[in-house]
């Protein structure tokens, strides 16, 4: 299946005369691995138990695939006392979020509508995959990446994977995602930088409860940044009113998930995030951190 859908991406790239996303082999790393045996010995886990785990990371790096995120979700597990059968499936969640993080990449270079040569492929894997994760799913996020084109302008990498982790926060808010998809894409059209779209998807997810009573709309926010808007003068009607109370536990959440991640992201920098519990998914995988 997956050997198949890269012929056909690799066919489209030859055809537009487009270069396709490099799937670079990623190995396990010796640190990793050793680690990650430390680890196992310690809680007195048979190497089988721990070889099927780690032979699935190696076989997701020789795709092309990161290993970090996955080596570090079963560090995580193992440190945290969770029995390898109870980790593989979680693994196997990321794994394939970050397959279709990287089938949605190759499809949005090969396209046009983003330009590898900006911003850090991994990265933005890595969003991409938290986003499916928590919940957006794969032609939200192509619908994204035609709709949030500044001027026919190729976006870059971390723009996309920043769009759609804003996306898949703003419908944990319950807003229809059509709805959120076009507050996103008017922000990726105006120039937001992917923290700004992390900013805007928390705010929003903030006064969920307004939204959902009607008290604000997606249409009058996406009417504001279209004049130029940004930040917290898009609520500050609202918060000088005293509404915007509904989902601050959620917003709290999502400032020690994202807020961080979105401003390294804008610096090319540090690495996005490694996910949440073991049990419950985390970046990258189930997304329920």
């Amino acid at each position: 299946m997956n050997k198949r859908i890269d012929m056909q991406l690799w066919l489209l790239c030859l055809a537009l005369g487009l270069p396709a996303v490099p799937a670079m082999a990623e190995p396990l790393s010796t640190q990793d691995r050793e680690a990650i045996n430390r680890l196992s010995t310690a809680r007195g886990h048979s190497s089988e138990e721990v070889n099927q785990l780690l032979n699935q990371v190696s076989r997701a790096g020789e795709r092309g695939l990161p290993t970090e995120p996955l080596a570090n979700k079963v560090k995580e597990g193992l440190a945290k006392g969770v029995e390898p059968s109870r980790i593989d499936p979680v693994l196997k969640q990321m794994v394939g979020n970050f397959e279709s993080a990287r089938e949605v990449l190759q499809e949005s270079v090969a396209k046009g509508m983003v330009d590898q040569d900006q911003g850090n492929r991994q990265r933005a894997m890595e969003s991409l995959a938290e986003a499916f994760g928590r919940g957006a799913t794969a032609d939200e996020v192509r619908d994204l990446a035609r709709s949030g084109q500044q001027q026919g302008q190729r976006m870059s990498q971390d723009m996309l994977g920043g769009g759609a982790k804003s996306l898949a926060v703003i419908k944990e808010a319950m807003i229809p995602s059509k709805d959120g998809a076009a507050v996103v894409a008017e922000g990726m059209r105006q120039g937001f930088r992917p923290s700004e779209l992390a900013d805007l998807a928390r705010e929003i997810k903030r006064h969920g409860q307004d939204f959902r009573e009607g008290r604000i709309t997606t249409e009058s926010i996406r009417d504001q940044i279209s004049r130029g808007e940004r930040g917290d003068r898009l609520f500050r009607d609202q918060d000088h009113s005293g509404s915007g109370g509904g989902d601050r536990g959620g917003d709290r959440m999502d400032r020690g998930r994202d807020s961080d991640r979105g401003d390294r992201s804008d610096r090319g920098g540090g690495r996005d995030d490694r996910g949440g519990r073991s049990d419950g998914g985390g970046g990258g995988g189930s997304g329920r951190d």
